[in-house]
């Protein structure tokens, strides 16, 4: 949860909360959100109800994303969340949550990238979305992301322009789930990198070359749990700073060390190093075969790493809708 108010092209933040509750765990095997995902996830929303009471918050949205769309208890679980909490939360299409974690990411955009591939690994699902921004002024770049249309039509002359957008109902919880019962920890990796890109075969760019004139104008941006943890496995952070890392530049070569260093780890390893934690160290490599899938599929020098997604990208709409950032967005 994020609260904030306008602050020039940008927003600050009044207040935030957020906990890891594994609202999808067992999804993949039963079909069903848990009970104890149900209880966690409720406890969480209590905390926030709270805490928008306390703002007097007047301008709210409030989504669910994969576990829901797919769970056959989601529907009941909203209506639960709403009786016991207050809070009505909406499903979201997975169109609509790409175009909000895209919007995240527009300061992030570099003014000389005419393709930009934005990727967003969950717990339940990971979006793609390749976006042309050939048609549009350099100086112009963030702000036409803000104003991004998910329907795949040009539309006016200097908007930016969706090539083609794909979720994967596969993120870091149902990837693991899927492979779970494969003991040696490499197999496992290199089966879950496998299976991944299989399933992005009809991502229109996965067959696109690029050349050595298109990676001048490529960027890749990577928002999740999984890229920040991996720039502050990079950094050799032992405390999570998102200071130190949102908006950073990780080279492939970095990536790659560090993956190779969680691997080297093994699973009782990694359960021990202070910078993952418990809780992220069993899903790291699932998020890790996604992240090295997509380097593997579009080679690049370079990956912006994002603290930032789905929140921010409501914020940002939301504030835009209401003319806060008439003045254009920083380029920060």
């Amino acid at each position: 949860m994020l609260i904030a108010t306008p602050d020039g092209g940008h927003f600050r933040v009044v207040d935030a909360f957020a906990k890891s509750v594994r609202l999808g765990s067992g999804l993949e095997r039963t079909g069903h959100l848990s009970r104890g995902g149900i209880s966690r996830t409720l406890t969480a929303l209590g905390i926030c109800a709270d805490k928008i009471r306390r703002h007097h918050v007047g301008n709210v949205r409030l989504v669910a994303t994969e576990a829901c769309r797919r769970a056959r208890n989601g529907t009941h679980f909203l209506s639960l969340a709403a009786r016991e909490t207050g809070l009505a939360l909406e499903i979201i299409r997975p169109e609509e949550e790409a175009r909000l974690a895209v919007i995240s990411c527009a300061p992030l955009v570099e003014a000389q990238a005419d393709q930009v591939l934005v990727f967003d690994i969950g717990g339940g699902s990971t979006e793609l979305v390749w976006i042309d921004l050939s048609d549009v002024a350099p100086e112009l770049r963030a702000d036409a992301i803000v104003n991004l249309r998910m329907n795949g039509r040009r539309g006016r002359q200097g908007d930016a322009r969706i090539v083609d957008f794909i979720s994967v109902p596969l993120g870091v919880a149902t990837l693991h789930e899927r492979f779970a019962d494969v003991c040696d920890d490499s197999a496992r990796f290199a089966l879950m990198s496998w299976y991944f890109e299989e399933q992005i075969t009809s991502f229109k760019p996965y067959l696109r070359c690029l050349s050595e004139e298109d990676h001048c104008g490529f960027q890749m941006i990577g928002t999740s749990g999984t890229v920040t943890t991996v720039g502050a496995a990079h950094l050799g952070l032992k405390r999570y700073d998102r200071r130190k890392v949102d908006g950073m530049t990780l080279t492939t070569r970095a990536i790659e060390e560090v993956i190779s260093r969680f691997l080297r780890l093994g699973p009782e390893g990694r359960r021990k190093d202070i910078g993952l934690g418990r809780d992220r160290s069993e899903l790291i490599m699932s998020g890790a075969a996604i992240l090295q899938t997509l380097l593997r599929v579009w080679p690049t020098n370079s990956m912006r790493v994002a603290d930032r997604g789905l929140r921010e990208g409501m914020l940002f709409a939301m504030m835009s809708a209401n003319g806060a950032f008439e003045k254009g967005m920083d380029q920060t």
